[in-house]
């Protein structure tokens, strides 16, 4: 992945992934992570942060992942009360290590790191927030724009720190044809006002599109899915 290469070889070591919930995240957080790991030797650290309870969280894998050599860091809850796992702001100051933050949906989840903002606001820090054209907080600038307000308010992220990434999809059965369409739709959308960095794609269909758009394209081995689908 050039793009991701250019951000390891322009001094960036922490990686925070934003959006709204189901908004594919997770998934791309944890892929984020497997490349990360296979172009360096440092450590990769994974921070699990989502608190909002969805279906799938990339907690759910950490022995998947850990296996794979990443160091996965998330803090049971206790019912439905939040709970902040530790050593983030260590890490995150760490040269020697890759971290990797998933936090959770909208601006109720971004509030896990307010508190880490000095940090995040460095040089050192790149933030994604992640598209899908067809979503409903995704559908136009509109969405787009009252979407990030609250993720960035609560974050207290700052806006120069955002880059996008889009993650074109309609389920698991998304059609190459479904993912340049939806690639088409979010360049029109943001393009007049922020570019995209990567379009992802589940690795299966990888092949079949990365020419055909003008983006660059991320494979994605689908980790959180259904049991029956986790073998196509």
């Amino acid at each position: 992945m050039e793009s991701i290469k250019k951000l390891i070889n322009s001094g960036n070591k922490n990686f925070v992934f934003v959006g709204e919930a189901g908004s594919g995240k997770s998934e791309i957080s944890i892929n984020f992570a497997q490349f990360l790991n296979q172009m360096s030797d440092k450590q990769v650290h994974f921070f699990d942060l989502d608190m909002t309870k969805p279906l799938f969280r990339s907690r759910d894998i950490c022995e998947k992942i850990g296996t794979d050599g990443i160091v996965v860091h998330f803090q049971e809850q206790f019912m439905d009360a939040p709970t902040l796992v530790g050593g983030v702001r260590k890490l995150l100051k760490d040269e020697n290590a890759y971290v990797i933050m998933d936090v959770g949906g909208d601006h109720i989840g971004a509030r896990a790191i307010g508190g880490f903002a000095k940090e995040i606001n460095k040089d050192n820090t790149v933030v994604y927030y992640v598209l899908n054209a067809f979503r409903p907080w995704s559908y136009d600038i509109d969405h787009i724009d009252k979407t990030l307000i609250s993720i960035l308010g609560a974050s207290h992220v700052q806006l120069e720190k955002l880059r996008l990434i889009n993650n074109p999809n309609v389920g698991f059965d998304t059609t190459p044809e479904e993912f340049v369409q939806g690639c088409e739709i979010m360049e029109n959308i943001v393009n007049p006002y922020m570019p995209i960095d990567l379009a992802c794609v589940r690795e299966s269909v990888y092949n079949s599109v990365r020419d055909e758009v003008k983006v660059e394209v991320m494979p994605l081995h689908l980790y959180l899915t259904y049991p029956w689908l986790q073998s196509q």
